[in-house]
């Protein structure tokens, strides 16, 4: 049959599709008079869905090996196999009794771009259905799951109906689906959501569930989902959604509100996709690169570099890792470099195919070497950053004792300070009980990135001072192992700083 991989084709085992079928039976009073199934696989959910005894049932499948079989298996004259595309298919024309339809399955679990990497046809025509905007329109933002387009797909197409859809998904798919119901202001009458240990069921590591929503003719809606176990779906795990218009990730846990708009700027770091050619370290006095060749550049544009999992201390002020920083501003010329660091220059050109291989098209008519993420902000010699990875959130501060500005990679997020002090009490800040805990109640854990500059972006200074006392920080500072350092002047200093006396920033917080 043809590959796995292009169909994103993990197919639902038999004892879990009955399952799924008995619960929506039993808990949820589900009598449907039609079943659609709009990938239907090899057909596990449309046999287990006999169990509803509906009318008529609909199996949707691309694969022509698939639909043969799945004809072959359930030789029942109420099911029809359909040998169609999903995404060009008029999934609504199949009935005209929408009051009564059930949608289950089990989507591909495959993104756009790992498709588009295939070579696969198999996927929507690209649109930008999320209305992104600049930059986050054509790159990492705008990959998606082709699960989360189906299942977004059926919700338009069935809106304004009473028909339930009950679809396996990951589960950072089934946040974001609930976020562009509540966006595009689409009735329900239920969302729910039902946690399944995927190991188990599919052998794979990530966060999935089952989605089940219950559309609505009438205008219902709710502002938090609640999150159930497929092994206990009688008690509430926890619940997300909108608190105060402010998306929440586990709203028992809101202990503390600084959800607001941070007055300080929170950058991403430097994105070159040449790791080979630009990052380098030092042994015994020799630099090499990726490929593990001795590199004789200058020094003038490189920068002590500190990545995602090196931030594992409070303060950090020693490097084993460099990068050439080839601009001050994003798409900004490089043939400076050729009088400024020659030999820089030289060992660029002589490794420019690996540049010009490089697939994002964001380096697309930009000058040679170029790099993003990079700004004034990206020279300032004191940095608090982030990784974006980590589940438990870690401050560190960065600095170089030799005055070099220290450069973090794409998946770190920061703020920037022209002294060390500053950054010292906002690094304390932002590592206390409090703020880590506020933190772990807008993030999501399972996320590939649970702290995003989104994330960070709603920390309100304001909000956090009228917590945090001198006393807390003391602690904090204890606590993370560091000698003591702060003093009452330097958080007083702090606060009066004027970028948190702003008035506008008193009333958006």
């Amino acid at each position: 049959m043809t590959g796995k991989r292009e169909y994103g084709d993990y197919q639902t085992p038999i004892s879990f599709a009955e399952k799924i079928c008995g619960y929506l039976i039993s808990e949820k009073k589900i009598k449907p008079s039609v079943v659609i199934e709009p990938t239907c696989g090899i057909g596990n959910f449309l046999e287990c869905s006999l169990s509803f005894n509906a009318d008529e049932y609909y199996g949707i499948e691309i694969n022509p090996e698939y639909c043969t079989y799945c004809k072959n298996r359930i030789p029942d004259e109420r099911v029809k196999i359909i040998n169609d595309d999903f995404f060009s298919f008029n999934l609504k024309g199949l009935t005209q009794n929408t009051a009564d339809t059930l949608v289950i399955g089990n989507p591909p679990w495959v993104t756009n771009s790992s498709l588009s990497s295939l070579g696969s046809s198999n996927i929507p025509v690209k649109t930008n259905f999320k209305k992104l905007k600049g930059l986050d329109a054509i790159t990492g933002a705008s990959n998606f799951d082709i699960c989360e387009f189906i299942i977004l797909k059926l919700i338009h197409d069935f809106r304004d109906t009473s028909t339930v859809i009950a679809m396996l998904c990951k589960m950072s798919v089934a946040r974001n689906i609930f976020k562009e119901v509540k966006r595009n202001n689409i009735s329900f009458e239920y969302f729910n959501i039902l946690e399944f240990d995927a190991n188990k069921v599919f052998g794979i590591n990530t966060c999935a569930c089952i989605l089940v929503i219950k559309l609505s003719n009438k205008y219902h809606t709710n502002d938090i989902c609640h999150v159930y176990s497929i092994e206990d779906y009688k008690n509430i795990k926890y619940s997300f959604g909108y608190l105060n218009g402010r998306f929440v990730s586990n709203i028992q846990m809101q202990n503390y509100d600084f959800d607001g708009i941070c007055c300080l700027k929170w950058r991403q770091g430097i994105k070159h996709d040449c790791s080979k050619i630009m990052e380098l370290s030092i042994q015994d006095g020799i630099l090499y690169n990726g490929k593990k060749e001795a590199v004789d550049i200058e020094d003038t544009i490189l920068f002590p570099l500190i990545k995602s999992s090196m931030i594992k201390k409070p303060v950090i002020n020693s490097f084993s890792k460099y990068v050439l920083v080839t601009q001050k501003k994003v798409r900004e010329k490089t043939e400076y470099l050729q009088k400024l660091v020659p030999k820089t220059w030289n060992y660029l050109n002589n490794n420019i195919e690996l540049f010009n291989a490089r697939k994002s098209t964001i380096y697309h008519g930009a000058p040679p070497f170029s790099m993003f993420g990079v700004g004034d902000y990206s020279y300032m010699k004191f940095k608090v950053a982030i990784s974006g990875f980590y589940k438990k959130p870690l401050f560190s501060l960065l600095y170089d004792v030799n005055q070099k500005p220290v450069m973090t990679d794409d998946t770190c997020y920061f703020i920037c300070f022209d002294n060390y002090e500053m950054a010292y009490v906002a690094m304390l800040l932002l590592n206390s009980t409090p703020v880590q805990e506020f933190l772990l109640s807008i993030a999501f854990l399972d996320a590939k990135r649970p702290y995003t500059k989104k994330i960070l972006e709603r920390l309100c200074f304001t909000k956090i001072f009228s917590v945090i006392s001198y006393q807390i920080l003391q602690e904090t500072e204890k606590h993370l192992g560091l000698d003591h350092y702060i003093t009452e002047d330097m958080y007083t200093l702090f606060q009066s700083s004027p970028v948190f006396q702003r008035t506008e920033q008193l009333k958006l917080c």
